[in-house]
C-alpha cells in the first residue's frame, strides 16, 4: 500500500513561523512532524509515500529528498495554489496508483499510531473468503479520536464500525484514513475540494467504516499547542 502525506497547508495560525518553513517541517521533540510519519510509516512497511506541497515546497522537497535516508521512496505532488484535501488527493492520483491508499495530515502529531493496523481495512472479501460486490465494499476507512477541545462537537457518528453523518456520539476525524481511488472520481485535477464532504457523501450510502482509537493524538493548529509538546513530559494526550 502507498501513503500520501497530505503537507500542503499554509498554516496561517502558525504565523510567524510558517512564515519562512512549511508547517509539517516545525519540529516536536527534535523531529519534524512529517519526518515522524514517515519513519512510522517505514517502520510499518509503508514504503512507497507521496507528498503533496504548496507554501514553501520546495524546502519540503529539500529536507526530505528522495526518501533514501528514511529508507522510503518519495514523490512529490507540487500545487499551485493548493487545492485543498480532497483535490490535492484528486491531483496526486496518478502517482498514488488503483490500489486503496492511506492519507495523512502531514501536521498531526501521533507518534505511536501503528500504520501497520491500516494495510488490510478495506476487504474485497467477506469473512468467509467470498467476494463482496463491488458496490457493497467500503469506499474508505477512517480513524476518529475523543473530541479535543478546538472540535468539541465532533464530526462523525461510529456504530459497530460504520461510520455515520448522524450519530450520536460523534467523534473527531483524526485526519488519518485509508480511501479507494474510486472515491475521487468526481473531482477535477487541478480543482479545490474539500474532504470533509467526499466522505460525508459515501458515509450517506453505507460505504465508509472506521474505528475509534485511543492514543496520543495532536492537530498541532496554534504555536501554543506547539509549545507545549515541546515541553518537559509533553506530547502526552490531546492538545
Amino acid at each position: 500500500m502507498k501513503a500520501m502525506l497530505l503537507a500542503a497547508g499554509r498554516g496561517e495560525r502558525m504565523r510567524p513561523l510558517t512564515d519562512s518553513l512549511p508547517k509539517p517541517l516545525l519540529t516536536v521533540r527534535g523531529r519534524p512532524l512529517i519526518v515522524w510519519h514517515i519513519l512510522n510509516l517505514v517502520r510499518a512497511g509503508i514504503t512507497e509515500i507521496v507528498i503533496n506541497h504548496a507554501h514553501l515546497g520546495h524546502l519540503i522537497e529539500q529536507a526530505l529528498g528522495d526518501g533514501s535516508q528514511f529508507g522510503a521512496r518519495i514523490a512529490y505532488s507540487p500545487e499551485d495554489p493548493a487545492l485543498e484535501t480532497g483535490g490535492g488527493i484528486a491531483q496526486a492520483l496518478p502517482l498514488l496508483g488503483p490500489e486503496p491508499f492511506l492519507a495523512v495530515s502531514a501536521d498531526i502529531y501521533c507518534p505511536y499510531f501503528d500504520f501497520a493496523d491500516t494495510l488490510d481495512v478495506l476487504k474485497d472479501t467477506d469473512v468467509l473468503g467470498n467476494p463482496i460486490p463491488p458496490e457493497q465494499r467500503d469506499m474508505a476507512w477512517i480513524y476518529l479520536t475523543k473530541n479535543p477541545w478546538h472540535n468539541p462537537h465532533g464530526d462523525f457518528g461510529l456504530t459497530l464500525y460504520q461510520v455515520s453523518n448522524t450519530g450520536e456520539p460523534k467523534w473527531n476525524f483524526a485526519n488519518i484514513g485509508v480511501y479507494r481511488p474510486e472515491m475521487f472520481a468526481d473531482i477535477v485535477p487541478g480543482t479545490h475540494a474539500r474532504m470533509g464532504p467526499v466522505i460525508r457523501a459515501w458515509a450517506e450510502r453505507g460505504r465508509v467504516g472506521g474505528e475509534l482509537i485511543d492514543t496520543d493524538w495532536t492537530n498541532v493548529g496554534t504555536i501554543a499547542q506547539l509549545e507545549a509538546l515541546n515541553a518537559p513530559y509533553g506530547g502526552r494526550g490531546q492538545a
